[in-house]
C-alpha cells in the first residue's frame, strides 16, 4: 500500500543502502538451522513507520512491525534472514530480476501484481480510514465526501486511490504518507484516505486530525515471491499460519497499536483469496492514454509558465549587473550564484512545504500557503532565471562597443539604444541557449511530483504501476515527450534562420 520518496528521509536511504551492501542482518540472533543460505528480504526503508524504518534511539537499527515480523518468520524457517534496501516502486521489477529472494513491504495483493508475480498468504488484513482536521463538520464519513465537493489526498496505485476513483471524489496524489498528513492540517485538502496503520502512526497523535467515520474496505498485505519459487512461498505460508494461530502475530500487532478483529482472520486454514476474484482494470489504449494527456498538459502548462516567469526575471538581473550601481550589481550576483547553487527539487521542497511552516512560527497575519502549480512555476521561474540571467548577460555583451558611440552620435538616448539596437541584436545570440534551456525546463518539470503534482511523469508512474505495462505505456509517454518537443527544436531553427546574422 505505501508509496515512497520522503526527501527528508533520503539521508536514512543512504545508510540503508550502505548496511544493504554489507548484507547487514536485521533480525538480530543467529536460527535454528543457519547453516541454510540467508534469505534475502527487500523493502524500502525510507517508507517509514509503522512498517519498518530506522530506530530513533540507534539509526544503525530498524523498528517496525514488519520488522519484528521477519524475526517470528526467521525463527519459524530455521533460516537467517537479511534486510536489503529496495525502492518500493522497484520491488516487483526486483523480485522478477531475481534481486532478492522475498518483499515484505505492506505490499498488496492486487490483480496486476498476480499476473507478475507470487503472493504468500496474507500477514496483515488491512481497511482504509479516513482522516479530517478536527473542526471538520461538511461531512462525517467517505460516503459524503462526493457531495461536500472535497478533495481527498491518497497514494499512488493503492485500494485507496481506486476507492476514491470509484467514487468519483477528487483527489490529490503523493509520494510519501507523510505529506498528504501535512497538507491536510494546513488546510490545502480537506481529508486523507490511507491504509488504517498509517493512519493510526501518523494521524490519531495529532490533535489537530480526526479519524471521520467507520473504516472502509478490505485488502491484504502478503510477501511477494518471483513465480518460480513456490516452494519458499508454501514454507512461508505455513509459517505465517503457525504464528496466528499460536498468536504470534496478534503479540506484534497489538505492540505497534495495529491489531483489530480483522486479524482473526489471518488464523483460518483456508488461504484468504477473496481479492483474486476482484476484477481488474482494462488497461486499453483508449484508457492510459487520456490520462497521459492530461499529464501532458500540466507538463506543458509548467513549462512555459515557469519559462515566462524566467525571463521576466532574468532580463532585469542581467540589465542589473551590467549597468546597476554597485550594490544592485552586488544583489544580481548574489541572485545569479544562489539559485544556479541550489537544486530546483530542494527550492520546491521549500515553497510548498517549507512556506507554511515559517508562516505558523512566526505566527505571520498573512499566509504564505502556494498550491502545486503555484509552488511549481514559482520554483522554475526562480531558478531558471539565474541561467537566463546569464545567458542575457552574455548576448548584450556580445555587442560591440561601437553601437553605443555610433547610437551616442546620432543623439540616441541609452535606453533608447539598448532597445532598438542592441537589444534585437543580442536576441540573435541568445535565442539558441535560450531555446536550450526550454527544452531542458521542459524535461524538469518531472520532478514536480514531490508536491503532488501529477504531471507526464508521474502519470506514466502511476499507470505502469497499476497496469505492469511498462513498455507499452512507456513508449507513449516517450512519443508524447518527442511530440512536444522536436517543435521547440524546429521553431528555434527557424528563428535563428529568421532572426541570423544577413537576413
Amino acid at each position: 500500500m505505501r508509496e515512497h520518496g520522503h526527501a527528508t528521509h533520503l539521508a536514512w536511504g543512504w545508510l540503508a543502502a550502505a548496511l544493504a551492501l554489507g548484507a547487514a542482518p536485521v533480525v538480530g540472533a543467529e536460527p535454528a538451522g543457519a547453516g541454510l543460505p540467508p534469505l534475502r528480504w527487500a523493502a524500502d526503508a525510507e517508507g517509514g513507520a509503522p512498517y519498518i524504518f530506522n530506530n530513533p534511539k540507534d539509526v544503525n537499527q530498524y523498528i517496525g512491525f514488519e520488522v519484528d515480523l521477519a524475526r517470528l518468520l526467521e525463527n519459524e524457517l530455521g533460516r537467517r534472514i537479511e534486510f536489503h534496501q529496495y525502492a518500493f516502486k522497484s520491488l516487483v521489477a526486483g523480485l522478477k530480476r531475481g534481486d532478492f529472494d522475498f518483499a515484505m513491504n505492506g505490499l498488496e495483493i492486487t490483480p496486476d501484481r498476480l499476473k507478475a508475480i507470487l503472493f504468500s498468504r496474507p500477514y496483515y488484513i488491512y481497511s482504509l480510514q479516513l482522516v479530517a482536521r478536527a473542526d471538520e463538520q461538511r461531512f462525517h464519513s467517505l460516503a459524503e465526501c462526493p457531495k461536500a465537493g472535497v478533495v481527498v489526498g491518497t497514494l499512488e496505485d493503492t485500494a485507496a486511490e481506486r476507492l476514491l476513483d470509484q467514487m468519483k471524489i477528487p483527489k490529490k496524489i503523493y509520494d510519501s504518507q507523510v505529506e498528504p498528513y501535512k497538507d491536510l492540517g494546513i488546510g490545502r485538502i480537506d481529508a486523507v484516505l490511507l491504509d488504517l496503520p498509517i493512519a493510526v502512526y501518523y494521524a490519531r497523535p495529532d490533535p489537530k486530525l480526526k479519524f471521520v467515520g467507520p473504516t472502509v474496505g478490505e485488502g491484504y498485505y502478503a510477501i511477494g515471491f518471483r513465480k518460480d519459487r513456490r516452494e519458499l512461498a508454501e514454507q512461508f505460508d505455513a509459517a505465517l499460519l503457525r504464528l496466528a494461530q499460536r498468536g504470534d502475530l496478534r503479540r506484534v500487532y497489538e505492540k505497534w497499536g495495529i491489531w483489530n478483529k480483522d486479524q482473526e482472520k489471518l488464523a483460518q486454514g483456508e488461504q484468504i483469496n477473496d481479492v483474486l476474484r476482484e476484477s481488474g482494470r482494462l488497461w486499453t489504449l483508449g484508457v492510459y492514454f487520456p490520462m497521459l494527456l492530461d499529464g501532458a498538459r500540466e507538463t506543458i502548462r509548467i513549462t512555459f509558465c515557469g519559462m515566462l516567469l524566467a525571463m521576466a526575471i532574468g532580463l532585469p538581473v542581467a540589465l542589473g549587473r551590467l549597468y546597476g550601481p554597485l550594490p544592485v550589481r552586488a544583489m544580481a550576483t548574489i541572485y545569479v550564484e544562489f539559485f544556479r547553487g541550489i537544486p530546483v527539487l530542494l527550492l520546491l521542497y521549500f515553497l510548498y512545504y517549507g512556506l507554511p511552516e515559517i508562516a505558523a512560527t512566526w505566527e505571520l497575519r498573512f499566509s504564505l500557503r502556494l498550491g502545486p502549480i503555484q509552488a511549481a512555476v514559482l520554483g522554475f521561474g526562480l531558478n531558471y532565471a539565474a541561467y537566463e540571467a546569464e545567458i542575457y548577460r552574455a548576448g548584450i555583451r556580445s555587442i560591440p562597443v561601437g553601437q553605443w558611440e555610433a547610437a551616442a552620435s546620432l543623439g540616441m538616448s541609452r535606453l533608447l539604444t539598448f532597445r532598438r539596437i542592441i537589444l534585437p541584436q543580442a536576441v540573435r545570440v541568445i535565442l539558441p541557449p535560450m531555446t536550450n534551456d526550454l527544452v531542458a525546463l521542459f524535461k524538469d518539470t518531472s520532478v514536480v511530483s514531490v508536491i503532488a503534482v501529477v504531471e507526464l511523469t508521474k502519470q506514466y508512474q502511476i499507470l505502469a504501476k497499476s497496469s505492469l505495462k511498462y513498455l507499452e505505456i512507456g513508449l507513449a509517454t516517450a512519443a508524447l515527450y518527442l511530440i512536444m518537443s522536436v517543435p521547440l527544436g524546429h521553431l528555434s531553427r527557424y528563428l535563428e534562420k529568421r532572426w541570423g546574422r544577413g537576413t
